[in-house]
């Protein structure tokens, strides 16, 4: 059995020395035909095609000579390199590496990506590729079977979104596509692929007016065609590098990678003050309120949350900033304003819904987790039906709570939930305090099939 293996990056440019010292003294070359077929590779050399991540390492690690694995770009990048780490196989292993396939598309763009997420849409993670297009205005997915350009833009046709699609990075026939979402899902798109998906940032589109140029998903689009060797400066036009990358005022560099460079830094707690959200009538759930919520509800990173009732919105951008999607829905004109422009202000993403629920829920995407802050037992079922993993409902009407318990487990629910009544601390005259009693709230949540007791 082989000790030690070496993986070459090959990102379609001229072979580095150590890259071709490595395949010169292969005795097994694993690697794709049009790798294998456009590289030199001594005559002896067994070649053999790559099954699975693991299968392929399997196979270089049972070699009895030299394995060198053949692959494109950075192996070390959503490649090979961490499975032939595994402790079973007990390998050296040494990385030739080039550029990768995402650093090659946002050269192509001409676009910054210090600032960009990065998610893999393969092996069954669509749904969680395309929320985190959803929650975050500049993302490079990488494509698979059933998850490529047309699948993933069918899933992102409502939000206003530029698509970069990559096709053959590094050969010949390497194009360069920039489109709507409509215009991708339409196509016929050749592997291996990637997609940048852009959008303009929060804080820049909170100010702009529908159909004003800044709520519009930035450069030219229906443009395709080669880009080997260079940019596509005239496709994105001069501003494509703002788009997803901040406001473009005072601050050009960010100190974090995967955020916008004005990002606010990582989430220090939750609940924030009432007075950190634009709101009227006190329209607003109080920071208790939504510190126990946000507990059950646990939004991540690939989640979609719909908040219905949004109100304000505060519980929407708080979920945003923990990484979900959010997709608030309302049927107040002035709520619906009042949530884009806290999203805004707190630099997150949300998709606002005007309309009423239950009837506006029909056309969302399928939700991971649920808050229902208005609508009652007949909202509470409509998205229970929906089957999301986790559902917070809050009423006031002691009426209602027992009958969303029973819609909880008609739906095969296993529900819990609390009476939840603050009271804070209020000056009175004379320099002394008390504490004052807000107005309580019952809350109930459950997730299918499993109890989650309220007491410790």
């Amino acid at each position: 059995m082989a000790d030690r293996v070496v993986v070459v990056g090959w990102d379609g440019s001229p072979l580095s020395d150590a890259a071709r010292a490595a395949l010169a003294s292969a005795t097994l070359v694993i690697g794709a035909r049009r790798h294998l077929d456009s590289v030199p590779l001594p005559p002896n050399a067994a070649r053999e095609l790559p099954g699975s991540l693991e299968d392929t390492a399997r196979r270089a690690a049972a070699h009895r000579g030299s394995p060198v694995v053949l692959t494109a770009g950075d192996p070390g990048f959503f490649g090979i390199v961490r499975a032939l780490r595994r402790p079973e196989f007990g390998l050296e292993v040494e990385v030739v590496p080039a550029v990768s396939s995402v650093a090659a598309a946002f050269a192509r763009a001409g676009m910054p990506w210090d600032d960009a997420l990065v998610v893999n849409a393969a092996g069954g993670n669509l749904r969680r590729a395309v929320n985190v297009c959803r929650a975050h205005p500049k993302v490079a997915v990488l494509t698979g079977a059933g998850a490529g350009p047309a699948e993933l833009a069918l899933l992102l046709r409502d939000l206003p979104r530029t698509f970069v699609v990559c096709e053959a990075l590094g050969t010949p026939e390497e194009t360069v596509s920039v489109l709507t979402a409509d215009r991708v899902a339409d196509g016929s798109w050749r592997e291996p692929n990637i997609v940048l998906v852009t959008g303009l940032p929060p804080r820049i589109r909170a100010g702009a007016g529908p159909g004003s140029p800044a709520a519009l998903p930035g450069p030219a689009t229906g443009v395709r065609g080669p880009a080997t060797g260079g940019t596509v400066p005239a496709v994105l036009g001069r501003d494509a590098p703002a788009l997803g990358s901040g406001t473009g005022g005072t601050a050009p560099y960010g100190w974090i990678a995967g955020h916008p460079v004005d990002h606010p830094g990582a989430v220090r707690g939750w609940a924030l003050p009432e007075q950190r959200y634009l709101h009227r009538d006190s329209v607003v759930l109080n920071a208790e309120v939504r510190a126990l919520a946000l507990a059950r509800l646990g939004p991540r990173p690939g989640d979609l949350l719909w908040d219905v009732g949004a109100g304000s919105g505060s519980l929407s951008v708080e979920a945003a900033r923990f990484g979900a999607a959010v997709v608030a829905v309302d049927r107040d004109a002035a709520a619906c304003e009042a949530v884009t422009a806290n999203a805004g202000a707190h630099g997150v993403e949300v998709q606002v819904v005007r309309g009423e629920a239950p009837a506006a829920l029909a056309r969302l995407p399928q939700p991971d987790t649920v808050f229902v802050a208005a609508g009652g037992p007949t909202v509470v079922s409509a998205c229970l039906a929906r089957r999301p993993e986790r559902l917070v409902a809050v009423v006031t009407a002691v009426q209602w709570v027992e009958r969303i318990r029973e819609a909880f487990a008609e739906h095969g629910y296993a529900c819990d939930g609390v009476l939840l009544q603050a009271s804070r601390l209020a000056p009175l005259a004379g320099g002394v305090h008390r504490f004052a009693a807000a107005g309580p709230t019952f809350m109930l949540w459950g997730s299918p099939g499993r109890a989650e007791p309220a007491r410790g």
